[in-house]
């Protein structure tokens, strides 16, 4: 197990620990000089069973602590631990096009696309990069390259259908292909109804196999067809079986969540490698639980002595 700070400049604030303990002491001998003044101070406190000259460590502790977790929230403290996770980063391609508007799934296709990458994403552990990219007659990025599921989520609910039709499946590719250029293992799960009529389907695959992208298709129509605004629309298969298959990829078609869902086990290829978890979050709200602690504990141990 490691560590890692994403802000280490913050750390420098460790330093204010030791001077609050200085501060602490420095005005307990203070507060005794003061009340030897007063005669009565001493006599109130004894009617009322209070040591107002208490070190008070759990006080003092309680302060500390909740110092030394602010800072390290702030500073951005990450945890490095080896997690089965998968040796992929993912780029997910979701068809935004008119023909995504059909409603062989319910509400439409593209809404069941959406559906369906949320479940994935939800369903993958630590440490996977994932970005999101829309496309119809145009590629759009949704989401760059992250291991934060809620971002990715996010990003796929932001997906609206697209105002004008097409659907340019290369360019997606090379979108795509920008986004993981860096990474070392890629991947694109391509979501659409195969409906592609602009670019050509070899010279996609072409792309992706020269930059070592495999591509796993899920069609997302039935066979049947569903009602677009332009008529009847039908999946078309073909195209992405061919995408899948000349790149090393998987299809799989969209029309039982269980199955589907057992695919996408296969897409994931767990493997062990150390993943990095920010603790930020956890250390805000565990500071606050003591900052709620230290306020209870101070009222039950200086009530109102009127």
């Amino acid at each position: 197990m490691m560590f890692s700070f994403l802000r280490p400049q913050y750390l420098f604030f460790l330093f204010a620990i030791p001077l609050l303990l200085m501060v602490h002491f420095f005005s307990l001998s203070n507060r005794k000089k003061i009340a030897l003044k007063f005669a009565n101070f001493d006599a109130i406190a004894r009617i009322r069973g209070i040591d107002f000259f208490s070190k008070n460590f759990f006080d003092l502790f309680l302060s500390l602590f909740i110092a030394f977790f602010l800072i390290m929230a702030i500073s951005g403290l990450n945890v490095h631990v080896s997690k089965e996770t998968s040796s992929f980063s993912f780029v997910l391609a979701i068809d935004n096009s008119q023909s995504m508007d059909a409603d062989d799934f319910l509400p439409n296709r593209l809404s069941a696309s959406k559906q369906t990458a949320i479940d994935f994403v939800n369903e993958l552990p630590f440490g996977v990069r994932m970005g999101v990219i829309s496309f119809a007659g145009t590629s759009y990025i949704e989401q760059d390259l992250t291991e934060d599921k809620e971002i990715v989520v996010g990003a796929i609910k932001q997906i609206e259908l697209g105002s004008f039709g097409g659907t340019n499946l290369y360019e997606a590719i090379i979108t795509s292909s920008n986004l993981l250029k860096k990474e070392d293992h890629k991947a694109i799960i391509l979501l659409s109804d195969g409906q592609i009529n602009i670019g050509s389907i070899e010279n996609t695959i072409d792309y992706a196999n020269m930059n070592d992208i495999i591509i796993h298709s899920i069609a997302m129509g039935t066979e049947e067809g569903g009602v677009a605004g332009y008529g009847i629309s039908k999946v078309d298969e073909s195209s992405l079986k061919s995408v899948a298959y000349y790149t090393g990829g998987n299809f799989f078609r969209a029309q039982d969540k269980e199955s589907l869902s057992q695919s996408f086990s296969e897409i994931l290829k767990f493997t062990t490698k150390r993943v990095s978890i920010d603790l930020s979050n956890y250390l805000v709200i565990f500071t606050l639980i003591l900052f709620v602690i230290k306020f209870l504990f101070s009222n039950m141990r200086y009530p109102n002595i009127l």
